[in-house]
């Protein structure tokens, strides 16, 4: 990865492993997965091309995704990111999203976070309707499928970590 990327490797850096450990060859042995992963981490929340969402904005959703899911170090390291004060209130779960005009957003990012199996056109439709465009929806849809990934292989290395995977 390029010096000017988004946060080094946030797989490495937040997984805590030891050098010369079984995890870290393990890790070692797929030294182009966690490149790849930390490429698609720069596509995702800093792409040139950013729609309706702001680098700040996306920063946010993801923080709050990684909150929603238990992952305080990974929330905290997108809040870092937030450099609009008036933004950064979108990463607590706790807030609507109603004092940046997002609560929608918010509504539908929870929901695929952590209710996956209950989203349905409806939640599509209320993002229509609410006046975001087909492409930001699934720019939305890329940043909580990219969380959904970063969660689960941050699990999966602290399995491998305590011996359980």
């Amino acid at each position: 990865m390029s010096s000017e990327t988004l946060t080094g490797n946030t797989l490495v850096d937040l997984s805590d492993i030891a050098a010369g450990s079984p995890v870290a060859a393990a890790m070692e042995g797929r030294a182009n997965i966690i490149a790849l992963s930390g490429t698609t981490e720069e596509a995702v929340l800093k792409p040139q091309e950013t729609g309706a969402w702001s680098h700040d904005v996306r920063a946010a959703l993801a923080a709050r995704i990684a909150a929603l899911n238990g992952e305080t170090a990974l929330a905290d390291r997108y809040c870092a990111l937030i450099a609009d004060a008036g933004i950064a209130d979108l990463a607590d779960p706790l807030s609507s999203g109603k004092g940046q005009g997002l609560e929608t957003v918010c509504d539908f990012m929870d929901k695929v976070a952590v209710q996956t199996r209950d989203v349905d056109a409806r939640d599509i439709r209320s993002l229509q309707e609410a006046g975001i465009s087909d492409a930001d929806i699934v720019r939305l849809c890329e940043i909580n499928a990219f969380m959904a990934y970063q969660v689960r292989v941050l699990a999966g290395i602290r399995l491998m970590k305590e011996g359980r995977a």
